[in-house]
C-alpha cells in the first residue's frame, strides 16, 4: 500500500518556480524585442535590432534563470530536510 503524504508544500513550491521562471524569461524578451522593433523603425534596419534584442534578452534570461535555479535548489533541499524532520517527529 502506498503511503499518502501531504505534499502541498512541494506543489506550492513548484508553482512558485514556474511563475518566477516564466516571468524571468518573458519580461526581458518582450522588453528587448519591443525596443528592437522601435529601433528598427527609427533607423530602418528591419530585423537587425529585433534579433539583437532577442539574443540579448535570451542571454540575460539565461543568467537570471541560472541564479534563481541555484537559489531554488538550496530552498528545495531545506524543504526536504524540514519535511523529513517533521515525519521523524510524527514517528516518535
Amino acid at each position: 500500500m502506498i503511503k499518502k503524504t501531504n505534499d502541498r508544500a512541494y506543489y506550492t513550491f513548484a508553482l512558485k518556480i514556474i511563475g518566477d521562471f516564466g516571468v524571468s524569461i518573458a519580461a526581458p524578451v518582450v522588453l528587448f524585442v519591443l525596443v528592437g522593433q522601435y529601433l528598427d523603425g527609427k533607423y530602418g534596419k528591419s530585423p537587425l535590432f529585433t534579433i539583437l534584442g532577442f539574443v540579448l534578452a535570451a542571454a540575460i534570461s539565461a543568467r537570471i534563470i541560472y541564479r534563481k535555479a541555484k537559489r531554488y535548489g538550496a530552498e528545495y533541499q531545506k524543504l526536504g530536510q524540514t519535511k523529513n524532520s517533521d515525519e521523524n517527529d510524527k514517528k516518535l
